[in-house]
């Protein structure tokens, strides 16, 4: 009994060593809550940026984000380098579309080396400050990158489902909903910086994240935990899920109507169904990578210390890491199949084709 005292004053001491405050101040604050023992996941164990898993796993991570960061951070710095140079012909969706680059680019830059550093050292190495900085860059670029697919798939739904709201979309319009979706982020990844929530180390200590573990320690990191999940994570999933449910259940009905209309406005249709589903492998994309690493955040936050073992817990991370690489593979298979489509032998087979069933 003595021994368990003693260890849990020391994690304790250990907390107040690195951030300053106690994690029970705000549990003996509210008198509610059962369990004023509480101690992080992260303290339990000495050095809380200490690596939990083996040199060699630290080393194949690191050379796996290093390839995942150069690609991303080539492919989405190649797409704002091409949108620059036509920037005043850019439409409302292709503005879109750079800003999604932009946050991808930014969480590419931004958060990739401090990883690739700390586990090629096999420990996080930019201490408590640098860990604020990392989780909040992180949390503020993902969040910024969910929001703008959910705005590019609000703007597709309209396009196809209402056309009479879809045509009032300009470019001021979309630079509007771009400085929403920037203050939106930053208002969210800012939070746990003022005090409401934290940034803490990943469970295998050379990453760090939001401080899911809260959940457990206080009504207050309750009602965070629930208010990100629902805001960052629910709510733009829902919207983008209902979204392109209600664009495919329009296609399927109009599909008689758009065969009556005349070559103008079936172009634009199949143009705008181009958009919408280019969109829609984004936002795919994005899910599948995001998901996961949410679902073990939330089994964290809510179940045992150690419901989720060490090294299952990488796998969401390293996945989810890897979401500002698609964007740009999608783009460049999109203008391949459409340069193909314009090139000169592309039209040089079609008309042997043509003269073949002439024949």
């Amino acid at each position: 009994m003595c021994v368990c005292v003693w260890k849990r004053l020391h994690c304790l001491s250990l907390f107040l060593h690195f951030t300053g405050h106690s994690p029970l101040m705000a549990v003996m604050e509210n008198e509610t809550w059962p369990h004023p023992s509480f101690v992080p996941h992260y303290l339990l164990r000495g050095d809380p940026f200490a690596s939990r898993l083996s040199r060699e796993a630290d080393m194949v991570a690191a050379f796996y984000i290093c390839i995942i960061g150069i690609m991303s951070a080539t492919g989405n710095g190649y797409v704002i380098y091409m949108t620059i140079k036509r920037k005043t012909k850019l439409k409302p969706p292709e503005l879109m579309t750079v800003n999604l680059a932009i946050f991808d680019f930014g969480i590419s830059v931004t958060g990739k080396p401090f990883f690739i550093v700390s586990s090629f050292s096999h420990r996080w190495l930019f201490g408590w400050e640098g860990c604020r900085f990392y989780g909040w860059a992180g949390f503020f670029f993902g969040c910024g990158s969910l929001i703008t697919m959910t705005m590019v798939s609000l703007d597709r739904y309209l396009k196809i489902c209402h056309l009479r709201y879809g045509t009032w979309l300009k470019r001021h319009h979309a630079f509007l909903c771009l400085v929403f979706v920037w203050v939106y982020a930053a208002f969210w990844a800012t939070m746990p910086l003022v005090g409401w929530g934290n940034y803490a180390p990943e469970p295998f200590g050379t990453s760090c994240t939001l401080d899911w573990w809260l959940a457990q320690a206080s009504v207050s990191g309750q009602s965070f935990v629930m208010a990100i999940l629902f805001f960052c994570l629910i709510l733009p999933t829902g919207i983008i899920v209902f979204s392109y449910a209600m664009i495919i259940v329009k296609v399927k009905s109009s599909a008689k109507e758009i065969s009556h209309f005349d070559a103008r406005i079936k172009n634009n249709h199949n143009l705008e169904m181009k958009l919408t589903k280019v969109a829609m492998l984004i936002c795919a994309g994005f899910l599948i990578a995001w998901i996961p690493y949410a679902v073990v955040s939330v089994v964290s936050a809510f179940g045992e210390p150690d419901s989720v073992p060490i090294p299952v817990s990488v796998i969401p991370t390293l996945l989810a890491k890897s979401s500002a690489m698609y964007n740009p593979i999608i783009y460049q298979v999109v203008d391949l199949k459409n340069s193909c489509a314009k090139s000169s032998c592309f039209k040089v087979l079609k008309k042997r084709s043509h003269f073949r069933k002439s024949r």
